[in-house]
């Protein structure tokens, strides 16, 4: 069924194009690589690379047609494939960063921005093929410019793998100092996960499920700008009205959103996946969901209150999304990646916004802790012991929760790692000095809680 678009609609979509920065963050192209598997590597990456780029060759001019024709900016495009450990499981190769490689060339070919999906899922155990993927995501990462990686190391029906979660703190360390040249940037592309979503068009976490078709179009639209121009209009609203305010400026978002994958899907002949509806700030003015709560009456985001208006926003971008399209999918919510949003860049420097308090905050928002630096030398026991905190959040509140944390090196709190473009700039931030290293050592698995029995 068409969805009709009203004059109105247009002149309203106009004016948040060119004033609030609203934009169509990404689409991207699902592709299944299950037929793509074999036992020799040099099979294997021709398969890939062939498949990938029959599919996908004219992902970026379709697109870039449909930007033209709507006048709505498309900023990305992206490829998410079949998670790369499930097809490779059968190579004979010890190390897998040559699939990293021709991924990354295949994307480079095609005209992508960034391509997903060297991933393994190993919330219950870890195959030898899931081993060797995990084992060559630093060279993977260090060797690639357009690849990104993820792992999801728990669910609420399996629990926690806490020897994945120990095995990546040692992973996102050695990224980290793989990539030392340009501020440990590997581990801006690499994400773990709890109770990660297979249609999910953003990237670092993007991969193409199991049981997803051969080839999908999902879209991510992202309106921070849009939501904190509208909630700033209102004249001394109450809470009630704020909600009110953003759930309709969601469903509005949405409509255009849906409007531009359909079309690209129907033009290049792939079924069309979900709207990820998602507030994915930008470092620019105002593109900032800091900038959101902080216009509901916050002092500075990070001060008391700020969990309480993030659900607030995070539980209205849904309901509105949700109201205009019956295929928004993927994440749908608020983000809350320090280094891309100026607010919370801010409020890290100003001292209002601490990891303790991003921590708290993701409990209600759409992922986790997203683009955090820490200093450098921080202990691998750390990073697994953050990680395995914010996937107890996901495990226990059935919702997707994710890590992107980058230990900068040669970095400590108060520098800043510059990173560029959407990735924007992260200002070091302190982690606490007490050990964790004898509880992350025991390994094992934290049991699904009560919760996953609902059969």
């Amino acid at each position: 069924m068409p969805v009709l678009i009203h004059p109105e609609e247009i002149l309203e979509t106009i004016q948040m194009v060119s004033n609030e920065n609203l934009d169509i963050r990404t689409v991207t192209m699902g592709i299944s690589l299950r037929d793509c598997s074999n036992p020799d590597m040099d099979v294997l990456n021709e398969n890939i690379y062939n498949k990938i780029t029959t599919y996908a060759r004219e992902l970026v001019k379709t697109t870039n047609q449909v930007q033209n024709l709507y006048g709505i900016p498309i900023i990305n495009k992206r490829i998410s494939v079949t998670p790369i450990a499930v097809v490779a499981e059968s190579c004979k190769a010890s190390d897998l960063s040559p699939v990293a490689e021709t991924l990354d060339r295949a994307a480079e070919d095609v005209g992508v921005d960034f391509i997903g999906g060297f991933s393994a899922l190993v919330q219950k155990g870890m195959t030898a093929g899931d081993l060797k993927l995990i084992k060559s995501i630093p060279e993977a990462l260090s060797s690639t410019k357009k690849v990104c990686s993820s792992i999801n190391v728990a669910t609420t029906k399996a629990g926690i793998n806490m020897d994945a979660v120990s095995l990546m703190g040692n992973i996102i360390t050695e990224t980290a100092q793989m990539t030392a040249d340009q501020g440990g940037i590997g581990c801006a592309k690499l994400v773990v996960f709890a109770n990660a979503p297979d249609d999910n068009p953003f990237m670092a976490g993007a991969f193409h499920g199991i049981g997803e078709p051969e080839c999908t179009i999902n879209v991510g639209v992202s309106g921070p700008g849009v939501v904190n121009s509208a909630v700033r209009s209102l004249e001394d609203p109450t809470l009630g009205d704020i909600s009110e305010c953003i759930k309709k400026t969601s469903f509005k978002i949405t409509r255009m959103g849906e409007v531009i994958g359909r079309q690209v899907a129907k033009r290049l002949g792939a079924n069309f996946g979900v709207l990820d509806l998602s507030l994915a700030p930008t470092p620019a003015i105002g593109d900032s969901v800091a900038a959101i709560l902080e216009a509901m009456g916050l002092e500075s985001c990070g001060t008391h209150g700020t969990t309480a208006a993030l659900a607030l926003l995070n539980d209205a971008v849904k309901k509105g999304g949700a109201m205009a399209s019956s295929s928004v999918g993927g994440l749908s919510g608020a983000f809350i990646p320090v280094s891309e949003d100026a607010g919370m860049i801010r409020a890290v420097r100003r001292g209002s916004l601490s990891l303790d308090k991003l921590e708290a905050m993701t409990s209600v928002c759409s992922v986790g802790l997203d683009m955090i630096a820490v200093p450098g030398d921080t202990p691998t026991s750390t990073i697994s012991a953050i990680i395995a905190d914010e996937m107890a959040i996901g495990m226990v509140n059935k919702k997707t929760t994710a890590v992107r944390i980058i230990p900068a090196p040669g970095k400590t709190v108060g520098d800043s790692v510059e990173f560029g473009g959407l990735l924007g700039t992260a200002p070091v931030m302190p982690v606490n000095g007490y050990s964790s290293e004898k509880f992350i050592a025991r390994g094992g698995r934290i049991p699904a809680p009560i919760q996953a029995l609902t059969n």
